[in-house]
């Protein structure tokens, strides 16, 4: 996801029959009403992903841009930056009244989800050719865009992935001389790392859609999966227990994350909590451009892939991050298609995503931005190794975002009984698991 995925906070999904039947209605929100573009002036509402460090941080990122495509075409922009915590709930509330935006930034790892809303303008050939070649785009974010054997629900956007941000000064203090590549050498540093009030990790306990990313990375190197082949939910199984484990016990048995971490809910304080020397160790997309925002120099800190087990279970596969970023969508029923399609070839060409991907530290989703020296940084390259050779989608079906939903609140449940000081045992997490699989086959 999304920033998915990255301070995406996400709700349940609920009624997904009715949802699947929704057609939406454009302009709803500001936008103009008209029944079809006309020659004259056009204004689109677009709702965008707050990336930045704040939603006014956003605004001053955005408006630049928006500006610049009004003095190309004519068309102005109505710009909303909508937070995490409320965006999907806003798009579905959308997709179902017919009261939308003409564009919208989803998470990636929701595009299956939405897709199957029929809400959104199907990305065919004959539509690619009006943004531009499909060949610009990068094929694994161009492959989070929906599912297998459909016409794309978006385009990509943003393009991110998760690595280790780690204090070098830090480090050096503690006769650490690299990251750890092994989980057992990462824990191991950790303990090393976390006394007189610094911790060797932070984590944002209660972000619901974060804790889902990294149940599904920790699963894929544990051998697990969360959904077979038919896509039947699969939740309770030992590899998937272990996989929850491991990421809780941060906070639980190994006590290396501070207890209050699974408050942090927001995207923003476990990023400040590393940002400020109060954790040594952070698990986060892409997250220069908000380090940078809390005063923390890039010579300070350094990035590298995410652990993996030192000696990987029958079935592992060597998976660091989920294939992470934002897509821009089209709703399909927008009075101004022709207008939104324009905007999102602006948005996607090799200037914009230079401009926007510097700005919030993101990579770009088009391949012939990449020459640009703002992506050759080591952080840079580190993630674009991840996402060329490590990364993988989260799972592209429909209730991918339930998946989500009642994923992110069983890790969210457990990291609470971690700071209470409540044993995080296999029977535990399986129960949670076997729940939440309940709910979900519920249509909760």
């Amino acid at each position: 996801m999304l920033r998915s995925t990255r301070r995406t906070a996400l709700a349940a999904m609920g009624a997904a029959t009715a949802l699947l039947a929704a057609a939406c209605g454009g302009s709803g929100s500001g936008g103009s009403t008209t029944a079809q573009d006309t020659s004259g002036p056009q204004t689109i509402t677009y709702w965008a992903s707050d990336q930045g460090s704040s939603i006014a941080d956003d605004v001053k990122v955005l408006t630049p841009q928006l500006n610049a495509f009004t003095q190309q075409t004519g068309i102005k922009v109505k710009l909303q930056v909508i937070g995490w915590n409320d965006l999907l709930n806003r798009i579905l509330a959308a997709a179902s009244s017919g009261q939308g935006p003409d564009v919208v930034n989803i998470g990636n790892t929701w595009s299956a989800s939405l897709q199957a809303t029929g809400a959104f303008l199907p990305m065919s050939a004959d539509v690619m050719k009006q943004i531009g070649d499909t060949g610009r785009f990068l094929p694994g974010a161009l492959a989070a865009t929906g599912a297998a054997g459909k016409d794309p629900v978006g385009v990509p956007l943003y393009s991110m992935a998760y690595g280790l941000y780690y204090n070098k000064a830090m480090f050096k203090a503690a006769g650490i001389s690299q990251p750890p590549a092994t989980w057992e050498q990462f824990v191991a540093d950790a303990k090393k790392l976390t006394h007189g009030g610094q911790w060797g990790v932070s984590v944002e306990g209660a972000q619901t859609p974060e804790n889902a990313h990294h149940a599904f990375t920790f699963s894929q190197q544990q051998g697990g999966s969360f959904f077979d082949a038919s896509g039947k939910p699969t939740f309770d199984t030992p590899q998937n227990v272990k996989a929850i484990q491991q990421y809780v016990n941060f906070v639980g048995a190994d006590k290396i994350a501070n207890p209050s971490d699974a408050e942090y809910s927001n995207g923003t304080e476990a990023v400040q909590d590393f940002a400020n020397g109060k954790a040594a160790m952070l698990l986060w997309q892409t997250a220069d451009a908000s380090l940078a925002n809390y005063g923390m120099k890039p010579g300070q800190y350094g990035v590298a892939p995410v652990p993996f087990p030192a000696s990987p279970p029958a079935g592992s596969k060597h998976v660091d991050s989920i294939v992470a970023g934002i897509n821009m969508s089209v709703f399909s029923a927008s009075h101004h298609q022709a207008a939104a399609l324009k905007f999102v070839k602006f948005m996607t060409s090799r200037p914009t995503q230079i401009a926007l991907n510097k700005s919030y530290g993101s990579l770009p989703s088009v391949k012939d931005a990449y020459d640009d020296p703002a992506f050759q940084t080591p952080s840079a390259k580190v993630y674009q190794q991840v996402l060329a050779g490590s990364a993988a989608p989260m799972p592209e079906i429909a209730q991918e975002s339930q998946f989500e939903t009642q994923i992110g609140a069983v890790v969210k449940d457990l990291f609470a009984d971690a700071a209470a000081g409540k044993p995080i045992t296999g029977q535990l997490v399986s129960s949670e698991l076997t729940q939440a699989q309940q709910k979900l086959q519920a249509g909760g």
